[in-house]
């Protein structure tokens, strides 16, 4: 029986690295979805040196976030925040400015933000899912990029991990809702508080069912 040979999770950042460019970052977003909440973005540059040597121990498994508990997650966000030749950007737009300008151009406006706060600016950006047309930088959309560029796991596990935290701390001061166990996601618990309660201060209002003329649907 032949072998399957384990996907290189630097595939992506090799082309890029060996074709000259260094600076080449991992771009992802995490609350798109979310009925409350803000959308946050990430993004990571990580040592070109490492198509080499590998990931160092302490990120052994990294991974697309979603495939991570939520302690390997936390691990990992430590970890990756702590290593001294790591880059970082992160963003969190909020969803009143989400009802503003929908969520799309939001998550876009969360990935520009960012990818502008690492200095010097990237010269490449790999990105999650689709191409971003508003984004400035020359860019590579992976489809299922998480789960396959190390640059883009990172990424996903600094937005993921910054907004649960996020959503933890909103818990406390709503705790009717639940956003401790499920973020904001539209679950049976969290559109049973909504029919209860009403929306509060960070529910996404340009969001079905909660939007006009839809709220009667849900209450």
């Amino acid at each position: 029986m032949r072998m399957q040979k384990p996907e290189d999770k630097f595939e992506y950042e090799r082309r890029l690295w060996l074709g000259g460019l260094k600076r080449v970052a991992g771009v992802d977003e995490a609350g798109r979805g979310p009925l409350a909440g803000p959308v946050v973005a990430a993004a990571v540059i990580l040592p070109s040196a490492w198509m080499e040597n590998g990931l160092p121990p302490e990120l052994t498994g990294l991974n697309d976030s979603k495939q991570l508990t939520p302690s390997r997650r936390e691990t990992f966000f430590n970890a990756l925040l702590a290593h001294p030749e790591i880059e970082h950007g992160i963003a969190i737009v909020e969803a009143e400015l989400i009802d503003e300008l929908n969520i799309a151009v939001a998550t876009a406006r969360a990935m520009a933000i960012a990818i502008s706060r690492l200095r010097p600016p990237p010269e490449h950006v790999l990105v999650d899912g689709l191409h971003v047309a508003s984004l400035k930088w020359p860019q590579t959309a992976i489809i299922k990029g998480d789960a396959r560029s190390y640059s883009i796991a990172a990424a996903s596990v600094l937005a993921k991990v910054t907004r649960d935290r996020l959503m933890m701390d909103y818990h406390k001061q709503w705790p009717q809702y639940g956003f401790d166990q499920h973020k904001g996601y539209g679950t049976a618990r969290h559109l049973s508080a909504l029919a209860e309660h009403g929306p509060c201060p960070i529910h996404r209002r340009s969001f079905a069912p909660i939007k006009p003329g839809r709220q009667q649907e849900l209450f």
